[in-house]
């Protein structure tokens, strides 16, 4: 099976949003185990620059190649800056969060890790479907 044809779907781009539930959540988990340690300041991984760099990463899949480069570039993201980014976001916030914000923040990463899952599982089932004649 080509791996060309994982790249023309969202798998690769939902696999990223899994990899980044995973990390945040570890993350989260470690500022709930640490709430009271004395000095300990909470950390977490910024949503906003995963998604950024994530958009930019599927804008890029879109952007039309020359026709020479169409068979060896079409369907290929390069989802490396999205990885990298996921390493360099972590920061210390200075602040004093609460049990009730941690917890808050769990679930909502919980759920977009549920939903990237979910719509995952159903590309696996339609390539399925594809792979043997059954649509």
């Amino acid at each position: 099976m080509s791996l060309s044809m994982f790249n023309a779907t969202s798998i690769p781009a939902l696999e990223q949003v899994l990899n980044f539930t995973e990390q945040r959540h570890a993350v989260l988990a470690s500022n709930i185990a640490n709430l009271d340690t004395p000095g300990y300041r909470s950390r977490d991984l910024s949503v906003e620059k995963f998604e950024s760099r994530l958009k930019e990463a599927l804008d890029a899949r879109q952007t039309p190649v020359s026709p020479g480069e169409a068979g060896s570039m079409a369907g290929k993201v390069d989802f490396s800056q999205v990885r990298d980014a996921t390493k360099q976001i972590l920061f210390h916030d200075g602040s004093d969060v609460g049990l009730e914000h941690q917890v808050t923040e769990i679930s909502k990463n919980q759920g977009r890790y549920n939903m990237a899952l979910a719509i995952m599982t159903n590309q696996f089932r339609l390539l399925q479907a594809a792979i043997s004649e059954r649509v």
